[in-house]
């Protein structure tokens, strides 16, 4: 069992790796399982396809990256400075990638979503839920702000979604250009964009 479970990881490690590094499309099974060190057999021991495997993939990364939001967005923290941690940990972690690899990888979501949205419906149809949850998300705290009175903005949801385009965005750039000081405005962005209040 625990071995089994662990080539199923290594094939996860794996595709998370070559997919962030040349996307998807050019990745071929027998190349995944080269890069996991196992043999191929075991890859349709545990997935269907290929696309099976991108959905596991996005599903692993939502799942961590979901629990780093509710961290800092569900904190007890004010809202608005919450909001603002969310900006500051996604600019490190992107920076973190830069200085151990060389180049910024950007989100995972908005690479695939760039890559497959028109050719594999499961897959765009997950990465659909998980900005929806994003935006779900990013809205609670928004909502919570403009209870305060920190916001003006009269539309949170509409909000909510811009903010998170906007760190997408913002993330896309900074890859685009290999340099995170892209992701400097998100803050100031985002306060514009809720109509926070000056302080």
């Amino acid at each position: 069992m625990g071995r089994t479970s662990d080539a199923k990881q290594k094939i996860l490690a794996a595709a998370r790796s070559l997919i962030e590094g040349r996307g998807y499309s050019a990745l071929g099974v027998a190349e995944i399982c080269k890069a996991a060190g196992v043999p191929k057999g075991s890859f349709y021991y545990f997935f269907e396809s290929k696309e099976s495997l991108a959905l596991a993939v996005v599903d692993e990364h939502w799942a961590a990256q979901r629990r780093a939001w509710a961290r800092v967005l569900e904190s007890d923290a004010e809202p608005l400075e919450r909001l603002r941690l969310l900006f500051e940990e996604t600019e490190a972690g992107q920076r973190a990638v830069q200085e151990g690899c060389g180049t910024v990888s950007g989100c995972l979501f908005g690479n695939l979503t760039l890559e497959l949205s028109n050719h594999t419906e499961a897959v765009r149809a997950r990465l659909q839920e998980i900005f929806d949850a994003q935006v779900e998300m990013v809205e609670t705290v928004a909502r919570e702000a403009g209870r305060r009175g920190d916001i003006s903005v009269a539309d949170t949801h509409v909000a909510a979604r811009g903010v998170v385009a906007q760190l997408e965005g913002q993330v896309m750039f900074a890859k685009l250009y290999n340099d995170t000081a892209r992701l400097s405005p998100l803050w100031d962005n985002c306060r514009a964009m809720l109509g926070a209040r000056t302080v």
